[in-house]
């Protein structure tokens, strides 16, 4: 049986997280940061670990079946390969800034020039606009280009904006990308194995965002129970051996769970657990 070939960051901040998320989905990962390569045949998954900014190069012209890599660097990189799955982390914001007063609107920008480190989606999304101006790539913080003279603005990560203002610039403009963590194949193609990766990984990313809930709850609160709690499909009832009481279990979001006990209290239900989902297929 051929492996699927996947490549996951080998450094930065996606590859603590990307290791993590398919360690939790049942596949072997390295244990030393300077393994290049690990088979997981049991799995059918063979992993290349390459630098995050090559990785959609390599899945786009076909070398590698699948990556994990982020939305920015597969934009940025122009490859013929194509976004599967968000995985929820490495999120960041891509903003354009530069001196207070400078700039107010992106019409600014034109004639303007532009150090960043993502020269493709900052073109791509000037050219969409019809704003002309000059962009070039820096490696690294771009933030002192402008006090060096080599820029007018520049667009970058924007988290906090703290790192801006200690340089003395200030965000403008509408957002220019949202990024995140992304599963990504060729366009057009679906790899053998493709799908059993993307559903397993489905699988812990529900499990991460769900608890399972059980309690007992009065048989006549059952129906109001269960409105507050209808599960994936549907909870699970069974009668409890003391009468008049019933046992039930579903699947809840994360988010908002004591709020939900505290609901379920007030109707009457006892006995109210919360246990952690580890993995689940839906």
């Amino acid at each position: 049986m051929s492996l699927l070939r996947v490549a996951v960051p080998n450094k930065g901040s996606l590859s603590v997280s990307a290791s993590e998320i398919l360690k939790e989905s049942g596949y072997r990962q390295r244990e030393d940061s300077k393994q290049l390569t690990l088979t997981d045949a049991d799995n059918g998954v063979e992993f290349f670990y390459l630098r995050p900014r090559d990785i959609a190069l390599y899945v786009g012209e076909g070398t590698l079946d699948v990556g994990i890599t982020g939305r920015d660097l597969l934009r940025d990189s122009g490859a013929k390969a194509e976004e599967a799955l968000e995985l929820g982390f490495g999120r960041s914001r891509f903003r354009f800034a530069g001196r207070p007063g400078r700039f107010s609107e992106l019409e600014d920008l034109a004639g303007a020039r532009i150090a960043t480190s993502y020269t493709g989606v900052v073109r791509t999304f000037l050219e969409e606009r019809g704003i002309d101006a000059s962009v070039t790539r820096l490696d690294g913080a771009v933030e002192t280009s402008i006090q060096l003279g080599v820029a007018d603005a520049i667009a970058d990560v924007v988290e906090t904006g703290s790192t801006l203002r200690q340089a003395g610039l200030e965000v403008f403009g509408e957002t220019i990308l949202e990024s995140e963590a992304v599963l990504i194949t060729r366009s057009g193609d679906v790899p053998e194995g493709f799908e059993s990766l993307k559903r397993r990984i489905e699988g812990v990313l529900v499990a991460r965002s769900y608890v399972m809930m059980d309690y007992d709850i009065p048989t006549d609160q059952v129906a109001d129970a269960v409105r507050l709690t209808p599960g994936i499909e549907s909870p699970t009832v069974a009668p409890l051996h003391r009468e008049g009481w019933s046992a039930v279990r579903a699947m809840v979001p994360r988010s908002g769970a004591q709020r939900l006990m505290d609901q379920l209290w007030q109707i009457g239900a006892r006995g109210i657990l919360l246990t952690d989902i580890h993995a689940c297929r839906l």
